[in-house]
């Protein structure tokens, strides 16, 4: 009992100390934790297992819209990334540079990938010469390097994973459209399999992504209020193609510029599961992510018949399509259950010499621990079920906790009290000066603009900064 009261302890409350807690969660579910160098993560079992079902439900997204895989090199020649000026000043102070190749001082220094607009570009400017050659929908995952100055597991890390696709079009109309489209696959699946609801607009000037004409974005609140930004979708036009020199040939043989978009999303989404889910006692994951969905607990396992009916239970749920695993260690039931806890996993089946006699078994929900008894002739249809309703409930949660933490501002004093004494964002009329953006982020203690939400009806108010007529109705919020 000793062992398993500690186990639990292990994590710090989330209202005592959220960024303490945070960590606790990363490191007693195993999910991460830091190499030898500065910055960088070593992915474990648990964590990157969480990693490879959102890149196999991603990929089967994009698939589905008509993307394609490729793999570009990790080095980029200095040369080439000055092509781009905008773009190589927006991401100069994260940029790690190769300098010598074994013992020799290289010619030119290499550049290791930030983002790969300019490999993408530079490649197709040598194979794209006629409208036939194109759309060009390609995706790559990756890992990126970005020497961050300020680190957290999965949240900012130097080197992290995740996907960047690139698109090339032969019209300003394909390419805006693509951009969308990807705004789209990302909401639908952060909503969907992730539980977590969304607020989506476009960055505001300041805000979107170096060398992009529009950026597109899909903003989560943590549990402490801030803002995750979860994924973005660029569209560039033709600022990088023309950059490059990449032009087609239409159907009359008249040459034109292409257009380009780019869109991704990395593992810091994992830090949006946890801190949007997670509970004091660890993860609590959607069972449409999660890398086991059931954990079979036999109680009293020493009994006779006990360990050889929840193999059996086991190897029925496996056949059916559940992802489960089955606890037969030596540990405690007490230590199995916390230990599933920590670990998120959606529900455990707990099945002893009662439960067999009765011709049952228990299924404990991991998001709210209600525990029902269930037939196990209907295991697998009750436990199907339950799934779903676990993943609804859980989305609902997080939208109610959403919903209940946005406000609304119309001036300055208000946006600053609000600030004050709220988690959340604010919602507040913008005029579209980049200097009054900068303002209400210093007077608010760090509210910057989130996005610039769509679907929202045509604005008549006034700047909550300046009073002018407002362009905008801005979410403003702390962030990761």
């Amino acid at each position: 009992m000793a062992n398993e009261k500690k186990f639990v302890q292990a994590i710090t409350s989330r209202n005592e100390d959220f960024a303490q807690w945070y960590t606790d969660v990363v490191k007693e579910a195993k999910l991460c934790d830091y190499s030898s160098v500065k910055g960088c993560l070593n992915y474990l079992p648990n964590g990157y297992a969480i990693w490879e079902n959102i890149q196999k439900n991603l990929d089967a997204r994009f698939k589905e819209t008509g993307v394609e895989n490729v793999y570009l090199p990790v080095l980029i020649p200095e040369s080439l990334l000055q092509k781009e000026k905008d773009h190589i000043e927006g991401f100069a102070p994260e940029v790690a540079w190769v300098t010598h190749g074994g013992l020799e001082k290289l010619e030119e220094r290499f550049c290791i990938r930030p983002t790969s607009e300019t490999l993408f570009c530079d490649h197709w400017q040598k194979v794209v010469k006629s409208y036939r050659d194109l759309p060009l929908i390609w995706n790559q995952w990756n890992a990126v390097l970005r020497w961050e100055k300020t680190t957290r597991p999965f949240l900012r890390s130097r080197e992290f994973l995740w996907q960047e696709g690139h698109t090339l079009h032969a019209t300003y109309e394909e390419a805006e459209e693509r951009t969308k489209m990807m705004f789209d696959v990302y909401y639908d699946f952060v909503t969907k399999d992730l539980a977590i609801p969304l607020i989506g607009g476009r960055k505001t000037e300041s805000e979107k992504f170096a060398g992009a004409q529009d950026t597109y974005t899909i903003e989560a609140m943590m549990h402490d209020g801030k803002a995750l930004q979860s994924g973005t979708s660029h569209f560039f036009g033709n600022a990088f193609p023309d950059s490059f020199d990449i032009k087609y040939l239409d159907k009359e043989n008249n040459l034109h510029s292409a257009y380009e978009t780019s869109w991704g999303m990395s593992t810091r989404i994992i830090g949006a599961i946890i801190m949007v889910h997670g509970d004091d006692s660890g993860l609590v994951l959607p069972p449409r992510i999660a890398p086991t969905q059931v954990m079979v607990i036999p109680i009293a396992q020493h009994k006779e018949g006990v360990l050889d009916k929840a193999n059996k239970l086991y190897d029925r749920l496996k056949k059916h399509g559940i992802r489960v695993k089955i606890d037969d260690s030596e540990k405690s039931p007490g230590f199995k259950f916390s230990e599933q806890e920590i670990l998120g996993i959606p529900t455990r089946i707990e099945i002893g010499p009662r439960d067999i006699e009765n011709g049952e078994c228990v299924i404990c929900r991991r998001d709210n621990g209600e525990k029902i008894t269930v037939k196990l002739e209907e295991i697998e249809t009750k436990l199907e079920e339950l799934l779903e309703t676990i993943q609804t409930d859980m989305y609902n949660k997080a939208s109610k906790f959403l919903n209940s933490h946005v406000y609304f501002a119309n001036t300055l004093d208000e946006m600053k009290e609000i600030a004050k004494d709220k988690i959340g964002f604010i919602k507040a009329p913008w005029c579209g000066n980049s200097e009054c953006e900068d303002i209400i982020k210093a007077e608010t203690g760090g509210f910057g603009s989130r996005c610039i939400p769509f679907n929202q009806p045509k604005v008549r108010s006034k700047c909550a900064c300046c009073g002018k007529d407002a362009e905008d109705i801005v979410v403003w919020g702390k962030s990761y």
